[in-house]
């Protein structure tokens, strides 16, 4: 029987080896953490969302540069069938308001949990308190238990799965990348991803707005050319979060790095009535009553609440254009400028990793024959929304896959 070794215990790597016992394979995971999937379950705390039902064009879009790399995984193990995953181990999932999909308890722990029975039924066995420490001068990997003990292991086929940067305290600490870099693995920086973002705001806008939301916005990020992204927004006491900011996240990297080295701002722009194109809000501006006041006038005109009218005093330096051309065109773009983005280490997801020049069709290294690697160890990101938590899946899939067809087994697609 041949030999799989599972380097990981998140959603990736438990998922490789599932379709890897499924094929025969007698497969071992090995996890660092006393127990697997520690950010499966938090990413689940408040509602396991696990993919989207969104059409597959635009779903692939989420991915970026990277689509056409995962286009082909996404076709072997897509969106229906990670819902059809689901329902086998008893918990059916549905379709929220905004279309992310989610178990019918919710919750991850059920599911998780259904998912570990079925990977013992399978005799994979799960080794945990259980590290990986690079490999021998054989090539093996060196996996070291609880006591400090080291030892070679003997396999056919290596699966790593050790996720990016981001969640140190859970495992996903990035501290593979300097092994990998030392074998020459081309491994691009882990950089934040799904991240706040940092702005200067002043003393009295945070004593005032620090938590509020700011309601279906546009954000764009100036000169960069990306696609504006729609959504809920929050402003926080360092700067400003939530789904449109984190799926912006490539381009402000971009901008931050331009303004690191050639000294122009990052510059967010908000587009606070994305539904109005700036002629009809200047028109219902025109409609100023003599007596308003300038909140007043905002609020009644174009309905905006204090919230984005504090916002355009922020961006405006406290005073508020009195002309009604002026005031659409600041409402339809309130820069923002920002500083940085938070550390990695408060981010959901890691930008950066494994180059894809670096693995084959199959995920496998090429400098490595044997050796596959899935999930955020890749260099590839998307934002919240199911659509991370689908690719790591999928990855997960193909990776076994490949190293299903290195082995030559008669189960490989």
């Amino acid at each position: 029987m041949s030999t799989a070794t599972v380097i990981g215990g998140g959603p990736a790597g438990l998922f490789a080896a599932e379709t890897l016992a499924r094929a025969g394979v007698d497969v071992t995971v090995h996890e660092r953490k006393p127990s697997p999937g520690r950010r499966f379950l938090l990413a689940g705390h408040g509602g396991l969302n696990i993919t989207h039902s969104e059409p597959r064009a635009p779903f692939l879009t989420r991915y970026g540069s990277s689509a056409d790399r995962i286009a082909p995984m996404l076709e072997r193990f897509g969106p229906d069938d990670l819902r059809a995953w689901c329902a086998e181990l008893g918990e059916p999932t549905f379709v929220g308001s905004s279309g992310r999909v989610f178990p019918q308890a919710f919750r991850a722990t059920p599911l998780f949990r259904a998912w570990l029975s079925r990977l013992g039924e399978l005799g994979v066995r799960l080794e945990r308190r259980s590290q990986w420490c690079e490999w021998d001068p054989e090539g093996r990997v060196l996996i070291a238990d609880a006591t400090g003990n080291t030892r070679a292991v003997e396999t056919d086929v290596t699966v790593f799965a050790l996720g990016g940067a981001s969640w140190p305290h859970l495992g996903a600490d990035g501290a593979w990348v300097g092994p990998f870099r030392e074998r020459g693995v081309g491994v691009t920086e882990l950089r934040p991803a799904n991240v706040g973002l940092r702005v200067a705001w002043s003393d009295v806008f945070v004593e005032r707005f620090a938590g509020a939301p700011l309601k279906n916005v546009s954000l764009s990020v100036r000169g960069s050319g990306a696609a504006p992204q729609r959504g809920d927004a929050m402003l926080t006491r360092t700067g400003i979060e939530g789904g449109p900011v984190y799926a912006s996240g490539a381009a402000v990297r971009a901008a931050l790095d331009a303004a690191a080295s050639e000294g122009a701002p990052c510059v967010l722009e908000v587009d606070l009535r994305p539904d109005l194109d700036a002629d009809q809000l200047r028109r219902r501006l025109e409609r100023r009553r003599p007596k308003d006041s300038a909140s007043t006038w905002l609020r009644r005109a174009v309905g905006l609440d204090p919230t984005s009218i504090g916002l355009l005093r922020e961006a405006d330096g406290g005073a508020l254009p009195t002309e009604a051309t002026e005031m659409a065109a600041l409402i339809k773009a309130v820069p923002v400028t920002i500083t940085d983005t938070m550390p990695i280490d408060r981010a959901i997801s890691t930008a950066g990793g494994i180059a894809w020049s670096e693995v084959d069709e199959h995920l496998m290294l090429r400098r490595m024959p044997g050796t596959f690697v899935a999930g955020e160890m890749l260099d590839w990101e998307a934002p919240t929304g199911g659509y991370l938590l689908q690719a790591s899946f999928s990855m997960g899939a193909w990776a076994a896959d490949g190293a299903l067809a290195w082995l030559g087994s008669d189960a490989a697609p």
